[in-house]
């Protein structure tokens, strides 16, 4: 397991995926949305395929699962014996195998941690366990100033390399401490890789999600554009803030609202500063954001929920981002958008 539970964390709805009720069987199986989902890695993945025969569900399904499997073996820091947890277990400074993918997801996030500032860190995994966010039991009491600064110590991308030789990827530490934590991209990377493995079956027409990042090419089986919903950032799960035709990108958001726990009569997020090493406290409480592939999108949006609102769209607005924020100020909401992001809203505000 290396996700946040969808209960805690997931802030996306599927729309557009509701099964056709033809009388004529054989004919709907042809043009109904099958769907394919289940749990894994401490969330919950949906597959919704247009135009599949039933007959292809049981192969498709053992593919899917398989590949979530391994994406598991590799991003876990739950599993002892995934290749992550190997590498954060290692105490020297020797390059250790990884996969391309691991490689990809490593590169992507420390390109995003360099134009972020370093608001999206990906070995900010000392602090996130410090503060009992990682496989780590949560704290009876604050970290102290003390704790929280020897934590730090342990963190930075510049201790962190990745390696590419003839014969493969490699990751490399100069901190023998170092931790390294992939679940803020995650969501993102399985994600994609279950759309390249559907694309693999010869299937164009598809709208997958693996907790709060979700990728979808083509229609759905009425022949309309597949559309995600931004929920609003409340506890309600059918709450809808807004709806978004992704015209074959990809989409992820992240919030502070349901990863939380309470701590010495303090509410405390699961997203960590790593210029603070604390929790952050800002009135941002929802980055949505669309990017090329869900695993772009996943990593902006950690980074922009650190920088909080104003830092995060003038940040959007240098890198041209299709960026969607919201703000709680008492007790209503406000919206924030880039004008890149308008351009997908079904119905723009």
């Amino acid at each position: 397991m290396f996700l946040k539970p969808i209960y805690l964390r997931c802030a996306l709805l599927l729309c557009g995926v509701t099964l056709l009720s033809a009388c004529d069987r054989k004919a709907a199986e042809q043009s109904e949305t099958m769907v394919i989902e289940g749990k894994t890695m401490g969330t919950f993945y949906r597959v919704s395929l247009a135009g599949v025969d039933k007959s292809r569900e049981a192969a498709l399904r053992e593919q899917i699962e398989a590949q979530l499997k391994e994406d598991d073996h590799q991003l876990s820091t739950y599993k002892e014996d995934s290749v992550l947890s190997r590498f954060n277990q290692y105490q020297g400074s020797v390059p250790q195998p990884i996969s391309a993918g691991m490689a990809d997801a490593i590169v992507t996030s420390m390109r995003i941690g360099m134009l972020t500032g370093g608001a999206m860190d990906i070995t900010v995994g000392p602090l996130v366990n410090l503060w009992g966010f990682g496989p780590d039991k949560q704290p009876v009491k604050t970290p102290t100033p003390d704790q929280i600064a020897a934590a730090r110590k342990l963190t930075g991308l510049q201790h962190l390399k990745v390696i590419q030789q003839s014969d493969g990827q490699y990751l490399q530490k100069d901190l023998p401490g170092m931790y390294v934590d992939l679940s803020t991209v995650g969501e993102g990377y399985a994600t994609d890789h279950l759309a390249r493995l559907i694309e693999g079956n010869g299937i164009s027409n598809y709208l997958v999600s693996v907790g709060g990042a979700v990728v979808s090419r083509g229609h759905n089986a009425k022949g309309n554009p597949w559309q995600v919903a931004i929920q609003k950032p409340t506890d309600k799960e059918t709450a809808v803030q807004a709806i978004v035709d992704l015209q074959g990108m990809g989409i992820s958001t992240s919030g502070s609202y349901r990863n939380y726990y309470e701590l010495d009569g303090k509410r405390l997020s699961h997203i960590i500063d790593p210029a603070t090493g604390s929790p952050i406290t800002h009135k941002l409480v929802s980055a949505t954001v669309i990017a090329p592939t869900a695993l772009e999108a996943d990593g902006w949006d950690t980074g922009l929920m650190v920088l909080g609102t104003h830092k995060a769209l003038a940040l959007a607005e240098k890198q041209h981002l299709a960026v969607y924020l919201i703000t709680k100020e008492g007790d209503t909401f406000k919206s924030y958008m880039s004008p890149q992001f308008k351009a997908y809203l079904k119905d723009p505000e």
